[in-house]
């Protein structure tokens, strides 16, 4: 039986920073599990919504749970001042030359060092490279008078959320932890076993544990970097790389799929590799893998556009001024995240072209030009499927876009039936096959 740390009479008090895609699926956990939770966010919006039970995020296991675990949320950060644990689970972005964004972390480090009560316990939810919790965070609270290890403990447990996961969510994800010292690591521990039904790892150092999420991320970004790239080779030599991806997969050992796209979207893998990138770079390190690996994924929302570019040619027809509708705007199928999504340097790419670009997303109406389906394919003479939403997977066939007159077809994705697409008169091209 799950119970909160502490003492058996009291629920012990859990405030937590941000309530986005991290945040707000934990403070529901918490709260299902006897924790007393406040949670604070910038947008009156958003906090209305929660107060009322209602999910700002897409997710319907979320919305099933707050409605059944209601959580405070608030604006006011005098609620630090109740809490026992405080979570910062504020974003860390990049910029547009891809520096990393610690200022979230800081201000929000910063607001609980004002109203932090003694003895109480800090995590860091949020991805940082490895360091920022000893030069960024540890300073700010004792320039606020607080003796860490004895005043305020100090903790990073790295979030690991794959929104849309329906096997893998907040509930059971193993988590690592790491703390400046012993009472700190033993109370984040014991917290996170109190929520999560899966390993808690506790790291050597809270160092170590700032390292894990980066490696984690970074490990994927260099696979799919890898296959990207097989992609744009096997296209040359006409070779179907998913085909010679799954032949691959079936070796039991030592093989782990990863499949080409047209971009890398979302908030970690775009993102985290710079921040390792940035911080090695100070201390006189150079991470050569890491940069070509980053410099590949961001070039393939180009590629993707070149493609459309190569087929329009074929059919004689310009790119410029042709009208163009991408599908999908969320970085990854079947939500409405749209964090770094690579829709939108394809878009961008397209209006360099000077096409003329139509967007939709069923699951990001407010960013969409039209509102179905049908509506864009009757104004296109052109797509570029961009995410691999359930509803275009199953509705986009040979058949619906002759019937609306496209000519063209990228599937940025490689979700279609390739063979179905051969045999028709729309001319279609997968992201390496």
């Amino acid at each position: 039986m799950h119970k909160p740390v502490g003492k058996a009479e009291r629920k012990e008090v859990v405030a937590i920073i941000g309530l986005g895609y991290v945040g707000l699926p934990l403070a529901v956990r918490a709260v299902e599990r006897g924790y007393e939770v406040y949670g604070i966010a910038r947008s009156k919006d958003k906090i209305a919504m929660i107060n009322r039970g209602k999910s700002p995020i897409e997710d319907a296991l979320l919305e099933a749970d707050l409605k059944k675990y209601p959580v405070t949320a608030t604006d006011d950060p005098k609620v630090i001042a109740k809490a026992d644990i405080v979570l910062l689970c504020v974003p860390t972005p990049v910029d547009e030359l891809h520096n990393p964004d610690i200022a979230p972390v800081r201000e929000a480090s910063e607001m609980t060092a004002k109203y932090a009560k003694k003895g109480a316990l800090v995590v860091l939810e949020s991805t940082v490279n490895p360091g920022v919790s000893e030069e960024i965070i540890r300073p700010i609270f004792e320039s606020a008078g607080f003796k860490v290890g004895r005043d305020i403990h100090i903790a990073h447990c790295p979030e690991r959320i794959n929104p849309g996961d329906e096997k893998w969510t907040v509930k059971n994800i193993p988590r690592v932890v790491g703390s400046f010292e012993k009472k700190g690591l033993a109370r984040a521990v014991a917290f996170y076993e109190s929520i999560v039904d899966g390993e808690i790892r506790p790291m050597k150092s809270i160092r170590e544990a700032e390292a894990v999420k980066i490696v984690e991320n970074s490990f994927r970004d260099i696979n799919i970097a890898f296959v990207n790239e097989l992609a744009r080779s096997f296209d040359v030599l006409d070779i179907d790389v998913r085909d010679v991806i799954l032949g691959a997969a079936t070796k039991p050992f030592s093989f782990m799929p990863h499949f080409p796209s047209c971009g890398v979207g979302g908030h970690c893998i775009p993102v985290d590799p710079y921040y390792l990138i940035e911080r090695a770079k100070q201390s006189g390190f150079d991470h050569r893998f890491l940069k070509i690996a980053r410099e590949i994924n961001n070039s393939m929302p180009a590629y993707t556009v070149e493609l459309l570019q190569d087929g329009l040619n074929r059919l004689r027809m310009p790119l410029n001024g042709t009208r163009v509708g991408v599908l999908g705007i969320a970085y990854k199928a079947n939500i409405d995240d749209v964090r770094e999504s690579p829709s939108f340097e394809i878009m961008k790419k397209l209006k360099e072209h000077q096409a003329i670009v139509e967007t939709f997303d069923p699951h990001v109406p407010g960013m969409s030009t039209q509102k179905t389906l049908a509506a864009l394919l009757k104004k296109c003479d052109a797509i570029i499927l961009a995410t691999n939403h359930r509803e275009f997977v199953e509705q986009v066939t040979p058949e619906l876009l002759a019937k609306y007159g496209i000519r063209a077809i990228v599937d940025g994705k490689n979700c279609l039936d390739k063979n179905a697409f051969r045999k028709s008169k729309v001319w279609y091209k997968g992201i390496g096959r």
